[in-house]
């Protein structure tokens, strides 16, 4: 019921209940237009029927109730003077309409507001976020002797859950109960509302729910802060005399969103045996617990409810199949419940667009943003969380700059969530000089944007700051969390810093109670074995808390590989194939292992294995952007339409590069041939036909970025370096490892990768 049905009263002409009203009046007294504009001055009862029909429109607002609103309240100014009763009703129309600086001037014009208007009031502050000014009012009312109505509580409620303020919602529960409206189901519903968004917050509400006997004695305030329990939910809910579909659902959302899933599938049974049908607000609480699971048959019984109801249209259940669908990876299906929408918010664009990132379609979720700015639609903060890292997934650093152009054009900037996906997409993309520029221009550094700069520091090959960063994080009393461990061993991993990563690794459970993963164990056995030191690498993986996976392993073969230890590399494949018998990467690094050894037979019988297992190699590739383009190189690609002019730039850049001193290695020419076709297939490799084309197809000066799927071999690395110097360019190359620098003859992993 709204609130100005208890309160406005009959009118003087009928005695039916206000609530029954506005279809009646509107058949018998015709439009509100039609009042106001009739010559004779309309009697009090239409005037006062008019301002009850605008209260119920009002709950659609739109520019036309507005008008419409103000030409009644000019009417009633003219016919009855500024003070009347009637400018109660006016005021909870203004603050229907959200009309805020009218009300507030209605409000200051009463001389003895009634509890309508006070409530009125506070709800007005609270919409427009006025929280402060909503308890100051409600204060005002208490010291003038009013007694609140049952409208006051749920705005004030609804003001503590966005203050966040836990203590200040105990003290208004405390006084909903001396003022006997625990009750009453629309107050009810906002406690439960509160109490379900302080989780995490602490407190001690559980101690003035189990203290309704003495409800004058109702008080916590001295109490020590503990965790906040859904219990304090439940025991409003489990007290409601009555209970609607707002309260199940409150109750059961509060359940899903505290991870207490079978609690809240409890409910929902519950419900139904209640005789209540779950609403779209129900639902869209409930399809999260089946995307946590993955659980998508549960999540199409859910889907097909909703189409049986007529609720699949909705807005907000819409979003959370094409949620639930992107997390059970059909994406197919997120897409069908996308189209299917009538209407698209903010709220389903970025659900289709996180989606489809989180399931590796990089270039649908960005094509479904460009989609978004077209449709008018403004992205939420939450939309460049999944936007950003597809750019930095498809290292687009030109699309990238654009999208932080728009989030400076649209003042999102002093984000911390963005700017720190800014600074993993920019350090992804090869710039870490404007990840480091961001991570300054950061007021108050949380653990997201520390971890973002340690991490890209440690891919750029700038261990040492890495390290910094995080000792700097620590004095600064940040805690390190799991992934923050996991970049600072991967830059002492880089730069071959084995006493301190042995340091932080112990540290993690020691200090912090961090139990090492998979990731730092790996991160561990990648220094070691980088630093020759294998035995002891494998030791480490033998005795690992958990079992070691192939990716861990195979981080050891290719420390082999490096240090040229072919016994212990076929011992390092035989744990590889009992717990990943089809790690292609594995059997391709042991095939090379043999080739360099020169054991061409064994290398040639493992191939041959290969082929009848049907494992097949990834060819080696490396990509360029070059004019909002990506220009895609296999080794020996001789398909791109300027071959020519790039096999003639190789050639002039390698009689230069011999003058000042380069030497062929053909020994990482991993191939039983003669000497002349090592070298052919060394000088195609795709990073240098890459290089080449963003030599001859960019400005002088110009920095060259080049991705490349797989390790850079130590002849390109080499020759890298040569072409860096000798066309005075910074050139950027990305391997599956790390970022390496050349510039000037040299590299910045110093040779060490």
């Amino acid at each position: 019921m709204d609130e100005t049905q208890e309160d406005a009263g009959p009118s003087e002409q009928g005695s039916s209940n206000v609530s029954w009203w506005p279809s009646d009046f509107v058949e018998k007294f015709g439009s509100v237009s039609s009042a106001l504009n009739n010559k004779e001055p309309p009697r009090h009862s239409v005037l006062h029927c008019s301002i009850v029909v605008l209260i119920h429109e009002s709950r659609h607002a739109s520019m036309s109730c507005a008008r419409e609103a103000k030409k009644l309240h000019a009417r009633i100014v003219k016919t009855k003077g500024s003070w009347h009763s009637d400018n109660s009703s006016i005021l909870s129309l203004y603050t229907n309409l959200n009309l805020f600086h009218d009300s507030i001037l209605l409000f200051r014009s009463l001389r003895s507001p009634p509890p309508l208007a006070w409530s009125s009031i506070i709800k007005c502050y609270t919409f427009h976020g006025f929280f402060h000014h909503s308890f100051s009012s409600f204060s005002q009312m208490r010291a003038l002797g009013i007694r609140p109505n049952r409208h006051v509580f749920p705005s004030l409620l609804k003001a503590c859950a966005l203050l966040k303020d836990f203590y200040l919602g105990q003290s208004l529960h405390a006084c909903i109960l001396r003022l006997g409206f625990d009750f009453d189901l629309y107050t009810a519903n906002a406690l439960m509302n509160m109490y379900s968004k302080f989780h995490g917050l602490g407190g001690c509400a559980g101690k003035v729910l189990d203290g309704l006997s003495e409800r004058g004695r109702a008080n916590c305030s001295t109490m020590a802060v503990v965790t906040m329990n859904i219990d304090n939910v439940r025991k409003v809910f489990d007290r409601m005399p009555v209970r609607d579909v707002v309260s199940w659902s409150t109750v059961i959302a509060g359940n899903a969103q505290n991870g207490m899933y079978e609690e809240a599938l409890a409910l929902v049974r519950e419900m139904a045996g209640a005789h209540l049908k779950p609403d779209a607000y129900t639902l869209s609480s409930i399809l999260p617990i089946f995307a946590e699971h993955a659980d998508l048959i549960k999540g199409k019984e859910i889907h097909g409810y909703a189409i049986r109801n007529g609720l699949d249209a909705d807005v907000f259940i819409g979003s959370s199949l094409i949620d639930m669908y992107a997390k059970c990876t059909r994406v197919e299906y997120s897409l069908r419940s996308f189209y299917l929408l009538p209407k698209r918010d903010a709220i389903s664009w970025n659900s289709i667009i996180a989606g489809s990132v989180q399931n590796g379609k990089f270039d649908q979720g960005l094509m479904f943003f460009r989609q978004m700015l077209k449709d008018k639609v403004k992205p939420m903060h939450v939309s460049f969380s999944s936007v950003i890292p597809a750019c930095a997934h498809l290292t687009a650093l030109s699309l990238g700059k654009q999208i932080h152009g728009y989030i400076i054009r649209i003042g999102f900037d002093d984000n911390k969530f963005i700017a720190s996906s800014l600074m993993d997409m920019y350090a992804k993309c090869g710039n870490i000089k404007m990840a480091r520029y961001i991570f300054d221009k950061i007021e108050a550094n949380d653990m997201v944007s520390w971890t973002a700069i340690i991490m890209g520091c440690a891919m750029h090959g700038h261990a040492l700051d890495a390290v910094s960063f995080f000792q700097q994080m620590l004095m600064d009393g940040v805690e390190p969390n799991y992934v923050a461990f996991m970049a600072v061993l991967t830059a002492c991993s880089h730069a071959g810093l084995v006493d301190e990563a042995w340091k932080y690794f112990y540290s993690m459970e020691q200090e912090f109670g961090i139990t090492p993963g998979l990731e730092h164990y790996a991160a561990v056995a990648d220094l070691l074995g980088r630093a020759g030191r294998l035995e002891e690498a494998y030791d480490f993986i033998c005795k690992m808390r958990v079992q070691p996976t192939g990716s861990v392993w195979s981080t050891l073969l290719a420390a082999c590989r490096a240090h040229k230890n072919v016994e212990l590399a076929e011992k390092v494949l035989d744990k590889i194939i009992l717990v990943d018998p089809e790690n292609i990467g594995a059997y391709i690094l042991m095939s090379n292992i043999y080739s360099s050894a020169q054991r061409w037979k064994d290398a040639s019988k493992l191939r041959t294995y290969m082929r009848k297992k049907g494992l097949k190699k990834t060819p080696a590739c490396s990509w360029i952007e070059v004019g909002n383009k990506v220009h895609t190189f296999t080794a020996g690609d001789k398909s791109h339409p300027y071959y020519d002019k790039i096999n003639e730039a190789l050639y002039v850049l390698l009689k230069q590069m011999e003058k000042e001193g380069y030497v062929l290695d053909t020994s990482e020419a991993l191939h039983d041939v003669d000497e002349e076709h090592k070298r052919d297939l060394l000088l195609t490799h795709s990073e240098r036909l890459a290089i080449a084309f963003g030599i001859i197809s960019t400005p002088a000066g110009t920095t060259i970025r080049v991705i490349k799927n797989i390790r850079v071999c130590v002849d390109c690395h080499t020759a890298i370096k040569f072409i860096a110097k000798i066309v005075s360019r910074e050139i950027i190359v990305r391997d599956n490892s790390r970022f390496h620098h050349f510039k000037n003859g040299s590299c910045s992993c110093g040779d060490y990768w």
